[in-house]
């Protein structure tokens, strides 16, 4: 085996690694969804509509990555622990 090939190799075992580790729960998720609806709009912040949508999510894990629905649409994905609010 080349030098190269197994420094590639190493670089990916960590990263997979540190995948698995640092894959969003189900509650960072739901923190972060509450978060993304309250900035939107005042009323929602209000109203709670953040809570209510982040408690109808389904949490949905991949191993390396994760993400929630609600009915047919998803909310949020997150790698590395990082969360992402789609619009």
């Amino acid at each position: 085996m080349s030098r190269p090939f197994l420094t590639g190799a190493v670089f990916g075992a960590a990263l997979l690694g540190a995948a698995f580790l640092l894959n969003p729960s189900a509650d960072r998720h739901r923190d972060k969804i509450k978060a993304a609806l309250a900035e939107r709009s005042q009323l929602n912040a209000v109203l709670g509509v953040g809570t209510l949508v982040a408690f109808a999510s389904n949490y949905h894990s991949l191993g390396v990555a994760s993400y929630t629905t609600a009915g047919d649409q998803t909310l949020s994905f997150g790698v590395l622990g990082m969360v992402f609010v789609l619009d």
